[in-house]
């Protein structure tokens, strides 16, 4: 495939559909928020792939990859966000770079899972307990070592769980790595590069939006950016490989049990926790002019019984696929329907409806019709057998796209400094 035609037909929608629920996931936060938005990416990785071994496993090689994705969300960014807001270089170009490190953090894990979930064959399979065992091992390890030892602080006084992620980072990567899984561990830096730079990049903007005066979301822009960029790195790894070995056969209890999380639990803890007084009153402006409690319960009421109706007409008509007989049709479906339930949910925790100006939610409509068309116009041979393979010299590429990333983010620190305008909310970490 052409590059042209890669970016434009294949990547393209995957980062915006990432894009695009990982902005709306600013209105719902943690792990449980970014989990939902990162199935949203990989649904549509999978609804563009042409794969008919990766449609029949798609609860399986979501769940996986958005859990992955969504363990990101424990690390504590918002001082790091204030620090890009400072007046001066050093902090500036700390905060940016720092942000960069997280990003890339969110992809290496998010990108790298779902991949290795693509890699694993008959004939080589996937220790998943090996894998999460070391993970685990490696994060307590790195941040003990680094946080309880040294006490090499990213962002005191809050948590300091960017090191657990960097050690689990380091043991995925090292298992990929020892075990031959090649497109996997390349899949993951493309992943992290991307998030990586798209997290820098969108603490940059939100600094510009701030400095024109313009009133927008640009906390929005900021998480806009990351889930684009990272959707860009992620769909790359992937579909620029036209080498994916055929996917071991779909197994009905894992598909279903994957199901379950995808359609119900992950819904349900995301409702529970994002949809209620509290989230409502904060987010949405206006609503401390009527009753925010009545408010607050009636749209509970009104989201959980339209999940209630999403669950069951989505379990209705993909259970054909739970047996192993899924397709693009299927998938493209579910991709949309997924988008839009999770649109709707940020929409009602803003309160739109009481803002009549026009904002960064209405956005995520258009953005949801433009991915719609992407995937109607798809095609299902995308992914042939006869292709380039993987180059050998990838890891060159990706140590100076890096080196590109680097020099980049210190140039747009200098640009904001240059600027200067300083935000209220602005935090230093060196004095």
């Amino acid at each position: 495939m052409h590059t042209s035609s890669l970016f434009f037909k294949r990547m393209l929608p995957v980062a915006l559909a990432l894009g695009t629920a990982w902005a709306a996931r600013g209105q719902i936060g943690h792990e449980y928020g970014a989990t939902w938005a990162a199935a949203i990416g990989i649904l549509t990785v999978i609804a563009l792939s042409g794969r008919k071994d990766w449609y029949d496993r798609l609860p399986v090689i979501v769940v996986l990859g958005a859990i992955a994705w969504g363990a990101g969300g424990m690390i504590s960014y918002g001082k790091i966000v204030g620090y890009g807001h400072a007046a001066d270089y050093l902090n500036v170009s700390y905060g940016l770079l720092m942000l960069v490190i997280i990003g890339a953090l969110y992809g290496f894990l998010g990108g790298g899972i779902t991949a290795l979930a693509l890699s694993t064959t008959p004939e080589h399979k996937v220790d998943w307990a090996a894998v999460f065992t070391q993970m685990f091992a490696g994060g307590y390890l790195f941040w003990g070592f680094f946080i309880f030892q040294l006490e090499w602080f990213m962002t005191p006084p809050r948590s300091e769980l960017w090191a657990a992620c960097m050690g689990a980072a380091l043991a995925l990567g090292w298992y990929m790595y020892r075990n031959g899984y090649t497109y996997a561990l390349r899949t993951a830096f493309f992943s992290a590069l991307g998030a990586g730079f798209g997290f820098g990049f969108g603490n940059f903007l939100q600094r510009m939006g701030h400095t024109s005066g313009i009133k927008f979301n640009w906390w929005n822009v900021m998480e806009y950016s990351i889930g684009f960029f990272g959707g860009l790195g992620m769909a790359y790894g992937i579909f620029s490989n036209s080498k994916w070995p055929k996917t071991i056969a779909s197994h009905k209890i894992s598909n279903t049990l994957a199901w379950l999380f995808l359609i119900i639990l992950l819904p349900v803890i995301n409702l529970i926790e994002g949809v209620n007084t509290k989230t409502m009153t904060a987010t949405g402006e206006g609503i401390q002019a009527a009753d925010p409690a009545a408010f607050a319960f009636n749209w509970q009421v009104i989201m959980w019984v339209m999940s209630l109706i999403c669950m069951l007409a989505l379990t209705y008509y993909y259970k054909p696929a739970l047996q192993g007989a899924s397709s693009q049709k299927k998938a493209t479906t579910l991709t949309l329907v997924y988008l839009a339930w999770y649109i709707i949910i940020s929409n009602v925790v803003s309160a739109i409806w009481l803002t009549p100006a026009f904002s960064s939610q209405h956005l995520y409509w258009i953005n949801l019709v433009i991915v719609g068309l992407f995937l109607r116009k798809s095609t299902t041979a995308i992914m042939p057998e006869a292709g380039n393979a993987v180059s050998a010299s990838w890891p060159v590429t990706v140590l100076k796209w890096w080196a590109a990333v680097l020099l980049c983010i210190l140039l747009l620190s200098y640009i904001a400094v240059s600027t200067g305008y300083v935000h209220p909310n602005a935090q230093v970490r060196f004095e």
